[in-house]
């Protein structure tokens, strides 16, 4: 079981990202694609190599190709040792990472487990044995082994092809004919192996001369805080939380907020569109190969306030996770060609959106809430030509100029003899300069008042769908938070017994409830549902009166314990989360919230009536918009 389960996974990691990498052409017919071998889709008896991939607009034969093409490429010629010793690096970190994390397996991964053992007969050999197992196994196993694993995977005969196309005026798909011509002339090919271009090149060319710790000092929530000769700040939390998890987080005042509204389109791509590119001497393929076997990551962020990163690593892999860090801060890159697969992909993928009716209804509700605010777009196809790299890499780049704006937050299983150095070395060699910045309120608020809108669309199988938003002032602070939270699950629970068990017009009715501090204090509620658009009028109003019931009288007693009961036992879970305290952490530094301070004693003194109060006091604000979506046929 462990020899195939190994196989599969090596033939899934190289040959997905083959894929990958023909999918960063601009040529490439596809926006996605995936291969790998479980189970036939349609029998749970029956395994399969189950190739799928989505075709650009008009171009299904030739995705489907190019997936054929791929598959039999794998099948003919197998992987090259190169390939196969990135990808079993990657499967051998993995399995380290596992086990070094085997005291700390929560229960849902167990029962999962037995689940699977006990209807699909999957062994249960537990992560000590597998360990020891495969760390003995997999370094003597040969890519010729693999190989041929996979030829046997594949026949000539025994093929299903499924197509799931749109209907659209003016687009002509194959026919059954046409694609049954199209496998057997891929299949008559001379089909080339795979030439796998690796480089040497370290990850950094030059290394920064970097910088000192000029200042120690006690932080809230306990962090260390440590000061940078070129400014930036730096907080360390040690747990033992996990044995193998390092969290960074980033985080910065600024924002897409500083820039003129005139350039949302280049705002709202600017983090995609970098990290498409690669960063240093690296595009995004070569960068993987580059980094198999390593178990670190970092991920810029750019929103309306704030830009910053998200990492994690091993501790095994630290030094790797500063080096990206680094590298994304100072070497962000420009390609010709990945620019272009991205506005393929990114037009291909719009095409489709558009023709889904759910987009409408996005498209009203963005543009009702926010009163076409300039800020407020949904990305259509045709804005697709206007992103301008150029324009991306220049507000990128002012965005992570100064690293003295930065706060740096690690948590988890760091050792600070090893961690202060190497933060030394690239946080400290980071570029610093200039004055820190501020929030700036960009007026992106939700409309005032009472709108209604609603509207019909044509569909096959007519739906409504209904979208009830609450806005209006809201002090942020901790007991607010708590009762946002609680109203919100009081009344998942109000609306599950009353419109979807006894009215039954839904299969559920979603709701959500937020407050923002940034840039300035406001509280929104949603209540959400679909339903048969004849029952469209009754159920709305059924869910606004239960709303307004909850005002006037407030929650039953047993609904508010029963919510409070779960909230506490989460709350003592998150304190064992690294993610819990790097929260905190971030929330201290950015909005200057100290959000869980006398958490346990503020959530038990919450009281009915508080709660009515609290939905009273947003309700009576006058502030409710409702967007509905009707199916015609």
């Amino acid at each position: 079981y462990l020899l195939v389960d190994y196989a599969k996974a090596m033939f899934a990691q190289m040959i997905n990202s083959r894929m990958s990498e023909l999918g960063m052409n601009p040529e490439a017919p596809f926006v996605e694609s995936s291969i790998y071998d479980e189970e036939f889709f349609l029998a749970k008896t029956k395994g399969a190599v189950n190739g799928v991939v989505i075709p650009k607009e008009g171009q299904t034969k030739e995705a489907l190709a190019v997936l054929y093409r791929e598959m039999l490429r794998a099948q003919r010629h197998g992987f090259t040792e190169s390939e196969y010793v990135r990808a079993r690096a990657e499967y051998l970190t993995n399995l380290e990472s596992a086990y070094n994390e085997r005291a700390k397996v929560r229960s849902q991964r167990y029962c999962k487990e037995y689940v699977r053992h006990f209807i699909d007969n999957e062994p249960i050999p537990g992560i000590e044995n597998e360990y020891a197992i495969m760390n003995q196994i997999a370094p003597n196993l040969p890519v010729d082994l693999v190989n041929g694993y996979v030829q046997s995977l594949m026949s000539d005969t025994n093929l299903v092809v499924m197509a799931m196309l749109p209907e659209k005026e003016g687009l002509v798909h194959p026919t059954e004919e046409e694609l049954t011509q199209l496998l057997a002339e891929v299949a008559a090919e001379e089909i080339t192996a795979y030439v796998d271009k690796v480089s040497n090149e370290p990850l950094l060319a030059e290394e920064p001369a970097g910088g000192k710790v000029v200042k120690t000092k006690q932080a809230k929530h306990g962090y260390k805080q440590l000061t940078l000769s070129n400014g930036a700040t730096v907080y360390l939390k040690s747990t033992d939380f996990k044995a193998d998890q390092i969290l960074m987080s980033v985080v910065s005042k600024g924002g897409t907020a500083l820039y003129d509204a005139s350039e949302a389109i280049n705002l709202g791509q600017v983090v995609d569109v970098i990290e498409n590119n690669g960063i240093g001497n690296f595009n995004t393929t070569d960068l993987q190969k580059v980094l198999a076997g390593k178990k670190a990551g970092v991920a810029p962020y750019i929103n309306l306030n704030m830009e910053g990163m998200n990492g994690n690593s091993t501790p095994k892999d630290f030094e790797t996770l500063m080096q990206l860090t680094y590298l994304q801060f100072t070497a962000p890159r420009l390609d010709d060609e990945a620019f272009a697969s991205y506005r393929g992909k990114m037009k291909a993928m719009l095409e489709n959106q558009e023709m889904d009716p759910s987009s409408a209804l996005s498209d009203t509700i963005t543009k009702v809430l926010y009163n076409n605010h300039p800020r407020a777009i949904n990305m259509k196809a045709a804005d697709v030509e206007k992103i301008d790299d150029k324009r991306i890499l220049e507000i990128y780049k002012e965005r992570f100029a100064n690293a003295a704006d930065f706060s740096f937050i690690f948590t988890g299983a760091i050792d600070e003899a090893v961690a202060i150095p190497l933060i030394e070395k690239y946080i400290g060699g980071l570029p610093a300069g200039g004055k820190k910045e501020k929030y700036v309120d960009a007026k992106l608020d939700i409309q005032k008042g009472e709108i209604t809108n609603i509207f019909n669309k044509q569909m096959a199988t007519p739906s409504a769908t209904v979208y009830l938003v609450y806005s209006g002032k809201a002090k942020y602070n901790l007991k607010n938070n708590l009762m946002m939270s609680l109203t919100k699950q009081i009344l998942d629970i109000i609306y599950t017994e009353e419109i979807r068990e006894k009215e039954g017009g839904t299969y559920g009715v979603g709701t959500s409830g937020t407050l923002t501090k940034v840039p300035k204090e406001t509280a929104r509620l949603l209540i959400m549902f679909q339903t048969d658009p004849d029952k469209r009028e009754h159920l709305t109003k059924m869910a606004i009166d239960l709303l307004n019931k909850f005002a006037e009288e407030g929650p039953d007693q047993k609904n508010l314990d029963k919510v409070r009961e779960y909230m506490l036992k989460k709350y003592t879970e998150n304190q064992k989360e690294n993610g819990y305290w790097a929260n905190l952490m971030h929330n201290s530094i950015a909005i200057d919230y100290e959000g869980y301070k006398d958490y346990e004693k503020i959530l038990n003194s919450i009281t009915p009536a508080d709660l009515k109060k609290f939905a009273k006091s947003l309700l009576k604000q006058g502030n409710k918009i409702e967007v509905s979506m009707v199916g015609v046929e």
